[in-house]
């Protein structure tokens, strides 16, 4: 720009960094000697950010701003804000002679306008994830940007080999938070049969800041500790197969299959259990199913186990599309039931049934006692009061009056005199019975 004999040189629009240095430039040409140097923020007012006087003053009205020291014309900011955004003013005054040393120096006063426009890179990127078998649900998004940044979604083998996933079934949101803007976007992928891939990663780019921010998923596969491939009934193929009882829980490492009971492992007879699966750091999503013996499969997270009454082991599958793993869980019982026992008494695990009905040694010793002695006074009650009756009452024992059956007793020689009365008689009348008379 051409003004009067000095040429300024300046932008229009100048751009920023958050956190960085601001360049806004104003420069001579030819360079002439300053008079004055003004450079004002443009408001509801002018606001005077620096001025420089090359014969007494140089001050910086802002403490953040400075002559550059590039052409001691153009300003400096740092470290710059967002609230430094906004229209600015250049004023120099030099001396102007028009060339004629002859005829006193006159002040001429120039004037430039430019925009300084301040950009942020993203603040914070975040990628959430739906997973169901193998379709995949992932939704990435970036905060606090200005301009709003852009997002593009990768997938890298195993191998190493990036590629861009094509913008298919893709939606994106770009949604206003105060001065910056916050970009969200969703895409709906389906990995192929036997598609192997190490990491989906949302890149975050912003160009005006150059600035790219990658957030991974890395697939993990179900892992267990001391594996065994096996073949299972259940299974078409072989899986890898172990037991709790061989999974040390000291392996930090990613996708190791866990398992939890509640109250535990072993417990008392008749109680019952819940056994929880989980894999941290598995991706996608595994799924889980739970059997015993020749049982149909239960699928879920949690296995609850009702009133349990013997040793038992379950087992648990884990699976997602990069790999499968099953699981031996072991519960045990403690303690037997009988009805005799309860947790009244405890001999170790044995639960012992107090058949006393809660009372203590002492005091059964005592109702024994006192059940002697209250036999023993009345039995010498009875007796007292049988001496003074005059009663014997260990008399000698009286004979019966005898009761002959006829039809049963037999015949004895000592009976002669009662036999003979009575067997006259009843033979007599036996005879009468049988022979009438004529």
């Amino acid at each position: 720009t051409l003004i009067g004999t000095v040429d300024l040189k300046y932008d229009d629009v100048s751009y920023a960094t958050v956190h960085q240095s601001a360049f806004l430039r104003c420069g001579m040409m030819p360079v002439q000697p300053i008079k004055e140097l003004w450079w004002f923020k443009i408001g509801a007012s002018e606001e005077r950010v620096y001025y420089y006087d090359p014969t007494s003053v140089d001050a910086a009205l802002m403490k953040r701003a400075r002559r550059s020291n590039r052409d001691n014309t153009s300003l400096e900011i740092y470290p710059t804000q967002l609230s430094d955004e906004g229209e600015y003013k250049c004023r120099i005054v030099v001396w102007d002679n028009t060339g004629n040393s002859t005829e006193p120096s006159v002040p001429i006063s120039k004037e430039a306008r430019m925009m300084l426009k301040v950009n942020v890179p993203p603040e914070k990127v975040e990628i959430t994830h739906l997973t169901s078998g193998r379709n995949l649900s992932l939704r990435c998004k970036s905060e606090g940007a200005k301009p709003p940044a852009d997002i593009l979604w990768t997938k890298t083998s195993p191998d190493g080999v990036e590629t861009e996933i094509p913008d298919l079934s893709k939606t994106r949101e770009i949604e206003p938070a105060g001065e910056l803007y916050d970009t969200a976007e969703q895409i709906f992928y389906q990995l192929e049969e036997n598609e192997m891939i190490a990491k989906i990663s949302c890149v975050v780019r912003h160009h005006n800041t150059n600035t790219t921010i990658y957030k991974n998923i890395t697939f993990v596969s179900p892992a267990i500790q001391n594996a065994l491939k096996v073949t299972i009934q259940r299974f078409a193929e072989p899986v890898l197969y172990s037991s709790i009882e061989n999974q040390d829980g000291q392996d930090n490492k990613a996708g190791l299959v866990k398992i939890s009971a509640d109250p535990g492992f072993k417990v008392p007879y008749n109680t019952s259990v819940t056994l929880k699966a989980s894999a941290p750091g598995v991706f996608p999503e595994p799924r889980y199913l739970w059997w015993v013996g020749d049982q149909t499969g239960i699928a879920g997270r949690e296995l609850h186990i009702d009133n349990l009454e013997e040793d038992k082991s379950y087992y648990v599958l884990a699976e997602n599309p990069l790999g499968r793993v099953v699981l031996e869980v072991p519960v045990h019982i403690t303690t037997s039931d009988y009805s005799q026992w309860n947790d009244s008494s405890r001999d170790g695990d044995v639960i012992v049934d107090d058949t006393t009905g809660g009372l203590d040694t002492g005091a059964i010793i005592g109702i024994v006692i006192g059940a002697l002695i209250a036999v023993f006074f009345i039995g010498f009650a009875v007796w007292y009061w049988t001496i003074r009756d005059g009663t014997q009452v260990f008399s000698p024992k009286k004979e019966k009056p005898h009761t002959i059956d006829e039809e049963t007793i037999p015949f004895r020689s000592t009976d002669k005199p009662l036999l003979r009365t009575i067997s006259t008689q009843t033979l007599e009348g036996r005879r009468s019975r049988r022979e009438p008379s004529i």
